[in-house]
């Protein structure tokens, strides 16, 4: 009898082993790191000062929800993408090119993942229903076409990002500033530059073929395009800062954290040099570097990430002195 119930016991932990280890490449199928992208919701009611119980939670649901859009496209993209993935040396890897996951089950994530992210969407209000509608009809458009096309590629991933600013906006009820818009969309053409250009001069160290749109580009054009969109980023985030007189913050306080945007700014530059490039190992160099990737900036880079810590700081700062009235 004792033997028997062993038996039964150590079967029960290898079912709940093997069940966890399948929720693992499920989770990892859908990309989490990816999520980090989406946090751009929270800026509504951070960038309107308008910090409650309430801002907070439709900004929660607008990222939970625009969470769930990514991974489903994520999902059907390496569905589409899995034999191609198999010959690759980093991507077949990945849960489904690896057959951890199968293209069913992928499909069938795929599928509630979008649907609930639109169906909750609409739930909340038209306008949220909206823009996860759009960042959806845009995954499309950029997977089908846009990212073949120069240009308009690196313009589609500053679209998805000034989608979520207004999703996050459309979920709490917030009017956002069009300094902010711009900002945002400024901001994000900047990294999808950088993206590219690591994108390029990897391509170059390593020796191997870039991917289409690249041959589009050169490291010259990269670096005009890079100037003219961190000028604006720099310019319309003063300008957003500068205060209610120029119909951007609610405080000219803001100004004070123009100094951790401008060092976010170059740091990144930086990650993207070519010699900081060449200086990686081998094994960084073939997950694909720094710049390349921008969530793991986000998430690897400690001067970065400290960055980011200290912006939201003095954020909060000063929207702590505006409430109790020490600052106008």
């Amino acid at each position: 009898m004792a033997s028997q119930r062993t038996s039964v016991v150590e079967k029960s932990l290898t079912a709940i082993a093997t069940s966890s280890k399948k929720s693992g490449y499920y989770l990892a199928a859908m990309r989490p790191r990816q999520w980090t992208k989406n946090l751009v919701v929270f800026a509504a009611p951070l960038f309107a000062f308008s910090i409650n119980l309430q801002s907070l939670l439709g900004s929660l649901l607008a990222f939970v929800l625009f969470c769930c859009a990514s991974s489903g496209f994520y999902l059907i993209n390496d569905i589409v993408d899995v034999e191609s993935d198999r010959q690759h040396p980093v991507k077949c890897k990945r849960p489904i090119a690896s057959g951890l996951v199968s293209t069913r089950v992928a499909s069938v994530m795929a599928l509630v993942l979008l649907s609930s992210a639109l169906i909750f969407g609409w739930l909340r209000s038209p306008q949220l229903g909206a823009a996860i509608s759009a960042y959806a009809l845009l995954q499309i458009a950029y997977n089908l076409r846009l990212k073949r096309m120069v240009i308009l590629d690196v313009g589609a991933i500053a679209t998805g990002f000034v989608l979520r600013a207004y999703a996050g906006a459309a979920a709490t009820g917030i009017t956002l500033s069009s300094w902010f818009l711009i900002c945002t969309a400024m901001l994000a053409l900047f990294l999808g530059i950088e993206k590219r250009k690591a994108e390029l001069r990897l391509a170059k160290i390593k020796g191997s073929k870039p991917r289409s749109v690249l041959k589009y580009y050169s490291l010259p054009l990269l670096g005009r395009m890079e100037n003219v969109v961190t000028t604006g980023t720099v310019v319309t985030y003063a300008l957003w800062s500068a205060g209610p007189y120029l119909h951007g913050a609610p405080t000219s306080w803001m100004l004070l954290t123009l100094p951790f945007v401008l060092y976010g700014i170059f740091r990144y530059q930086l990650l993207s040099d070519p010699e900081e490039i060449a200086s990686y190992s081998d094994e960084i160099i073939e997950q694909g570097g720094r710049s390349e990737r921008p969530e793991e900036v986000l998430l690897k880079d400690l001067p970065i990430l400290l960055t980011v810590i200290g912006w939201v700081f003095t954020c909060f700062v000063i929207l702590l002195l505006k409430h109790q009235g020490m600052i106008e």
